[in-house]
């Protein structure tokens, strides 16, 4: 394995500056003008892929990326048939599986955890989604996907719709186009699944314009992007509570009627009954188009990131605390309990470096 020019982990998107997504972007543009002359360009690398809970797009797209670049991979689906049913912690798993490989793609259930994982790996180290925090590359996916078919990523009303509590892909999108200028924000959801409030205080600080509503039909005429989420079953602490959420949402032809001849549908995927089937033959309708730009961005990332293109950035930017707890009981650090607690802030209010989250120190 070849040693790494520049470590760079891409655990948030918002650690690197906007002029780097956009040399991503750029990339990811000529990929889709042009794969196969790429089809070399990772030759003789290995990538490992360890993906704690299921995925389809995400976990395929990152491996086809990676072929289609000329490299192999190496890795698990399910932690169930790995040293992961026998009790080994995160730290372990991915410190062998980083020996191995040249880079690393991880998904976790658990907020925090591909942070953590980086904390100690050999090789740079791309979240595949940790828990409903973030989603890194599936924003960048997002933002692939805009650019091509809206031309621009400023002066865009963008609607979120559905699971907004636990979506980590509205979380990632929206801190990423809060960076560009005179973009509005459109948040439809029930008020037991309303954006976390730690979201809110990023639209708030960039000065963003942004209303929550409960009914897509009020709304949908106002957008140039609607971006369509699923209630997120594996989220819930039980089966009552998801059904009592599930169903609220379901975009069909006649709502779409509502909307601009010019609106795009975005849904980060997999869909159970929020996008009727019938609204697949609107041209509006992006979503499958989506994955597929999907592909293309990851194409454009591993090559980045295993060539060193960028300044690293550090993994953690606060301090130790200690004797203090983050206040998320989904938060990596209350699963590892090896992890230093590391805290950004001071004084009666901390946020966790892993999840984001606040807590309150008395």
């Amino acid at each position: 394995m070849s040693e790494q020019k520049n470590r760079l982990d891409l655990i948030d998107l918002n650690d690197y500056p906007v002029s780097w997504w956009l040399k991503l972007l750029d990339l990811g543009h000529k990929i889709v003008q042009d794969p196969v002359a790429y089809s070399e360009a990772c030759k003789g690398k290995i990538m490992g892929t360890l993906f704690y809970e299921p995925s389809t797009r995400t976990q395929m797209s990152f491996q086809t990326a990676m072929l289609r670049l000329g490299g192999t991979i190496i890795g698990f689906d399910n932690p169930a048939t790995s040293s992961v049913a026998k009790g080994e912690n995160i730290k372990d798993t991915t410190k062998i599986v980083s020996g191995y490989a040249d880079i690393m793609v991880m998904r976790h259930p658990t907020a925090g955890s591909v942070k953590a994982a980086a904390l100690t790996a050999d090789c740079p180290v791309i979240n595949a989604g940790d828990g409903g925090h973030l989603h890194p590359t599936q924003t960048l996916t997002d933002l692939l996907t805009l650019r091509e078919e809206k031309g621009r990523l400023d002066n865009l009303t963008i609607g979120f719709c559905g699971d907004l509590k636990n979506g980590r892909t509205v979380h990632s999108l929206i801190k990423a186009m809060v960076c560009f200028p005179n973009n509005k924000f459109i948040l439809v959801s029930t008020s037991e699944l309303a954006l976390p409030v730690y979201v809110k205080d990023i639209l708030e600080a960039a000065g963003m314009e942004y209303k929550e509503v409960t009914d897509l039909e009020e709304v949908i005429g106002e957008l140039d992007v609607l971006y369509m989420t699923r209630i997120q079953k594996e989220r819930f602490a039980s089966e009552e509570e998801y059904l009592a959420q599930s169903g609220n949402y379901i975009l069909d032809t006649r709502k779409l009627s509502m909307g601009k001849p010019d609106l795009i549908v975005l849904h980060p995927l997999p869909r159970v009954d929020e996008i009727a089937i019938e609204v697949d033959d609107d041209p509006r309708a992006m979503y499958f188009k989506q994955a597929k730009y999907g592909m293309y961005i990851r194409m454009a990332l591993i090559l980045t990131v295993i060539n060193g293109d960028g300044a690293p950035q550090p993994l953690m930017k606060g301090r130790v605390h200690k004797h203090i707890d983050c206040s998320n009981p989904n938060c990596i650090t209350h699963h590892e309990k090896y992890l230093p607690h590391w805290f950004k802030g001071d004084g009666t209010t901390l946020v966790c470096e892993y999840c984001d989250e606040r807590t309150l120190v008395e």
